[in-house]
């Protein structure tokens, strides 16, 4: 009794040799049945490795970043020449303004010099030494930290802090202060010894 054979099957013995046919027509069932389970296993494990690829943006998608080894444009007033230019790619007036800077100098205007440093420096001495506006934003969100911190322990206070126990107030202080010295609490050194009891007043 032969198994029916998947067409991928079919289509891989019409393309294998007469001479293989005969003995391909022998197998038994049992051995079908691995050869399909096999193949199919195969076939699953490709797809899940083609989609883990896909999912992970690995098939035709590869991002390109610049290594520390690739030289790199920075402004910095203690490196003032930068590993490269600027500008990398250049118009047809500034390709032309490169042209005219090998000649001589006496020949470039002021303004093709400053497009000529353009070309090379983003910022100047002067502009990098600039005073920027940022302490202002700096100091605006501290006082609004301040201001939101000062709202909420407001409204713990109002709202969630219980009243003030009774043991705070001045009449309950002046009571629990005389019976410490009713009962001489401290005569040595401590409070007790502050006090004057034959003129009922503290020592001066």
């Amino acid at each position: 009794m032969n198994l029916p054979l998947v067409p991928e099957w079919q289509s891989m013995l019409l393309q294998l040799p007469d001479t293989c046919l005969p003995h391909m027509t022998e197998f038994s069932p049992m051995m079908s049945l691995r050869v399909m389970r096999s193949s199919l296993l195969s076939r699953v494990k490709l797809l899940g490795i083609a989609g883990v690829r896909a999912a992970h943006g690995h098939e035709g998608h590869v991002s390109h970043h610049p290594d520390g080894s690739e030289p790199l444009y920075y402004d910095h007033r203690a490196f003032p020449l930068p590993d490269i230019p600027f500008r990398k790619e250049l118009s047809s007036h500034q390709t032309a303004l490169k042209e005219k800077e090998r000649g001589a100098w006496k020949q470039l205007s002021q303004e093709d010099k400053i497009a000529l440093y353009r070309i090379k420096f983003d910022q100047s001495y002067a502009e990098m030494n600039k005073p920027s506006n940022e302490w202002k934003t700096v100091f605006g969100g501290i006082f609004i930290l301040f201001g939101i911190t000062g709202f909420v322990v407001w409204w713990q206070s109002v709202y969630v802090y219980p009243a003030k126990p009774h043991t705070l107030d001045d009449e309950w202080k002046a009571m629990q202060m005389q019976r410490m010295l009713d009962m001489h609490i401290g005569p040595i050194q401590g409070f007790s010894s502050k006090w004057d009891y034959e003129k009922n007043e503290w020592k001066k």
